[in-house]
């Protein structure tokens, strides 16, 4: 009966591991990047949610409500996962670097657009770039650029 038991349990395990490995598709694997990036503050504005949408949808050229969705399903993804790992595998194997640029950009623009140049926030965009593989300098010049334009 025990053996029986442990067999359930490691083949629940198994299961579990596999579906944790699953490759995420492009779209889910920025959103989550992004919504690691209005979470680091441990401040989760309504604004916050409403212009991650507006930027998945415009990138992903999704309309609103699946944009929406893929908001909520990036936000359970964000508080389940044990790493971010596959996530940013995604974004760097699955994107050009100006797309992950172009990513960068999208995160500061997330940072600000509550007002408040958080250094949480910061330091997490800061570490998502390097393992994104964006350039120091492509990491300030996109946040000076949004600073400016007060995006």
């Amino acid at each position: 009966m025990i053996q029986s038991l442990q067999r359930i349990f490691q083949d629940m395990m198994a299961a579990g591991a596999a579906a944790e490995k699953a490759e995420p598709g492009r779209a889910l694997a920025t959103a989550v990047l992004l919504c690691e990036v209005i979470r680091a503050d441990y401040h989760l504005e309504e604004v916050e949610l409403e212009r991650l949408a507006s930027l998945l949808a415009a990138r992903f050229s999704l309309p609103q409500d699946e944009a929406q969705a893929l908001v909520r399903q990036a936000c359970d993804e964000t508080e389940s996962a044990v790493d971010h790992h596959r996530f940013l595998k995604a974004v760097r194997d699955g994107c050009e670097y100006a797309e992950r640029v172009e990513l960068v950009r999208e995160m500061w623009t997330l940072a600000l657009v509550d007002g408040v140049k958080d250094p949480l926030e910061e330091h997490r965009i800061r570490r998502l770039a390097e393992l994104l593989h964006v350039g120091h300098g492509d990491f300030i010049r996109t946040r000076l650029e949004v600073e400016r334009d007060g995006e």
